[in-house]
């Protein structure tokens, strides 16, 4: 069944609406989506290297934009029903605490998330939350979505066909460190944080 899955997301690669998808699976995942838009960028980079770099800045900046909807939900919905719940938990100073120490490491807390595969929606809110200066959120999350999606695109790029080789030879071998990763970033915020 994944493979299945891995040759129709191949063959979505090549549809005429496929870089509107991409976008919209980078701007949802940065603020609730659970599944990351390499799921689609790597496909769409093996099945079209010409527009490698275009695919990549579609990603980087739907997934920025993301990131700003994420903010503005900790932003307006922490001013409200976050605090109140704060309250209910007294848990107002362990949260100063945390928006003190977000202010002095926010934006290398930013750019470290939106890095790795650890759930970079988690910091979007939590940013939004502390209400970290939002021109420092931007930055460092183009920094670090940029770094992320075109050093993707970049590995794929000059080793495009060894990987699809690879992950077509190997798929299950691909699909279970695709999934680990995946899990292994959840389960990294939940000891982390």
């Amino acid at each position: 069944m994944l493979k299945r899955l891995y040759h129709w997301t191949l063959d979505l690669a090549g549809h005429r609406h496929a870089r509107w998808a991409l976008a919209g699976v980078s701007f949802v995942e940065s603020s609730f989506f659970p599944i990351p838009p390499d799921i689609m960028l790597v496909p769409m980079v093996l099945a079209q290297r010409a527009r490698a770099w275009a695919l990549a800045a579609i990603a980087m900046t739907a997934s920025v934009l993301g990131g700003m909807l994420g903010y503005a939900i900790g932003f307006f919905l922490m001013a409200g029903i976050g605090q109140m719940i704060l309250g209910i938990y007294g848990l107002e100073d362990k949260f100063a605490q945390f928006t003190a120490q977000y202010h002095e490491y926010g934006a290398w807390i930013v750019f470290a998330f939106g890095l790795t595969p650890l759930p970079y929606k988690l910091i979007t809110i939590a940013s939004g939350a502390a209400e970290l200066n939002l021109a420092v959120f931007v930055f460092a999350s183009i920094a670090a979505r940029g770094l992320r999606f075109f050093a993707v695109t970049a590995l794929l790029y000059w080793l495009g066909p060894q990987v699809r080789d690879f992950i077509e030879k190997r798929f299950g071998l691909a699909a279970t460190l695709f999934v680990v990763l995946l899990f292994g970033g959840f389960i990294a915020v939940k000891y982390l944080l």
